[in-house]
């Protein structure tokens, strides 16, 4: 296990957590709710983001795992993130059209996805096997935790929906750093040869994309991973917006109790992932999303905000433990010539939901209009999707493969 790497690792995790749960609690509720965008159309956002990445990033992922290049493309990804993130908390406190917000914020959603396109195979440099489990738990430790310190750095600006995210912004890029300037891959980057391999690959790409779901052992987590993660990040992305309308309760009252749900998660994190090398990642993940399909139907008929209180740390066990195995699991079955290729398309599912999960719960919304009643229906439709993930993850199974090297 090489620490420092692990170290800066960690702290790129710490770190672009911080941003993330701000967006998340803060600029969520800005958009909907003071800037009047409708639930839909901010769920489209995470929909368009999810079919940009679809385009780009396996084929970027593909030339990186030929000739290197994952930490210049992270640092690419990191600066797009702080760029087009502060633009849009610019532009949303300058009151500019609240379309062109959402676009900036788009733009910078679409980097901060893409970053971990690079960011999670790092993984393996990191880890032997007998430890992948443990180490991809610390990083989502340094995530949760992230989170935590992101909100109570921003807490005291809590009455402001704006200078959350105006703390929050720098401090995502003083802490990320660290990790672009003193983090060494251990492949050589040829940019000139990156490029000229590129060019008219397009067709080349897509083959090779069929040939990878094709064969490839880990096809079925990643698309039960598409469903059950979907929905775990559509009730993230609009839980602030769900407790709002349901139970109409004071921001810095969110903000504690996102904080207790993010303890738990760093909690779950760690114990994930000595569990997961203990019993093996993918028992464990079959037992946290039986917690999940439990947890969220409860959620959704709460009587009151005491019991959603009650329930939203445990829900934060299950977040954090997700993420550790899932990323633990692939790491295990991605052969060494695909792991970034293969992570691409679990990244376009990792931190922000794709198609299934945001358009479910806009289009519940839209129908319904904007009730208590609608809201709660939109957390229990997600358990569904949850249900449809564990059957796929139970029933479909492949034998593991060294590699596919039909297209280079």
């Amino acid at each position: 296990m090489d620490k420092k790497k692990l170290f800066l690792w960690s702290l790129y995790d710490f770190a672009n957590s911080i941003v993330y749960i701000n967006f998340i609690l803060y600029f969520a509720q800005w958009i909907v709710i003071d800037a009047g965008l409708s639930d839909f159309s901010y769920n489209i956002i995470f929909a368009i983001t999810s079919i940009l990445l679809l385009f780009t990033a396996p084929i970027l992922a593909s030339r990186t795992d030929l000739r290197g290049g994952a930490k210049w493309w992270l640092n690419a990804s990191t600066f797009g993130t702080f760029l087009f993130y502060m633009l849009s908390t610019v532009f949303a406190w300058m009151n500019i059209n609240v379309y062109l917000v959402a676009f900036m914020f788009l733009i910078g959603q679409y980097f901060y996805q893409l970053s971990f396109v690079f960011y999670n195979p790092m993984l393996d440099d990191i880890a032997d096997e007998s430890h992948k489990s443990r180490v991809s738990g610390i990083g989502n430790f340094a995530s949760a935790m992230g989170f935590v310190v992101g909100i109570l750095i921003t807490l005291p600006f809590a009455s402001s929906r704006i200078l959350p995210l105006f703390v929050s912004v720098p401090v995502f890029f003083i802490l990320a750093l660290p990790m672009m300037v003193f983090y060494r891959e251990s492949k050589h980057f040829d940019m000139g040869g990156y490029v000229e391999k590129s060019k008219g690959r397009i067709d080349t790409s897509l083959r090779k994309m069929v040939t990878f779901f094709a064969v490839s052992t880990a096809t079925p987590m990643l698309v039960a991973f598409f469903f059950f993660n979907d929905a775990l990040l559509t009730v993230s992305n609009n839980y602030s917006i769900f407790l709002e309308r349901v139970f109409q309760i004071p921001d810095q009252t969110k903000s504690i109790l996102l904080l207790a749900i993010l303890v738990a998660s760093a909690i779950g994190s760690v114990v994930a992932g000595w569990l997961g090398d203990k019993i093996g990642a993918l028992k464990t993940l079959k037992l946290i999303m039986v917690g999940w399909v439990l947890i969220l139907p409860l959620i959704a008929i709460a009587p009151n905000f005491l019991m959603v209180a009650v329930l939203t740390p445990i829900m934060g066990l299950f977040i954090g433990s997700a993420w550790t195995v899932t990323r633990a699991y692939l790491i295990e079955v991605l052969p060494e010539n695909n792991k970034r290729y293969g992570f691409s398309f679990y990244t376009i599912a990792e931190r922000f939901a794709t198609l299934v999960g945001p358009l479910t719960w806009g289009g519940i919304i839209w129908a319904m209009g904007i009730q208590g009643l609608s809201y709660r229906i939109a957390v229990g439709a997600m358990t569904s999707f949850i249900i449809i993930g564990l059957i796929i993850l139970h029933y479909w199974k492949r034998p593991v493969e060294k590699s596919f090297g039909i297209i280079s």
